[in-house]
């Protein structure tokens, strides 16, 4: 994602905004939680696993795993 693209009309980039609108703990919470599924992915590919397979060995349903692999599942926290 691009930090500095600006999204809103008054010109404000995503970093600016973040920084206005969420508190510390709250940003930390979310850099940890897309360095994680961003090494959830990247390992599932690197060792050939499907979503279903990554379910099986988890328990975790393939459904949710879509869903955190596609950023839906942290929007929704």
């Amino acid at each position: 994602m691009d930090n500095e693209k600006k999204i809103s009309p008054m010109g404000e980039s995503w970093s600016e905004y973040r920084k206005k609108h969420y508190t510390v703990e709250e940003i930390a919470e979310n850099d940890l939680m897309v360095k994680l599924v961003g090494e959830v992915i990247k390992t599932r590919k690197e060792k050939h696993i499907s979503q279903r397979e990554l379910e099986n060995m988890t328990g975790v349903k393939q459904s949710v795993i879509a869903r955190m692999e596609s950023g839906l599942l942290l929007t929704h926290m």
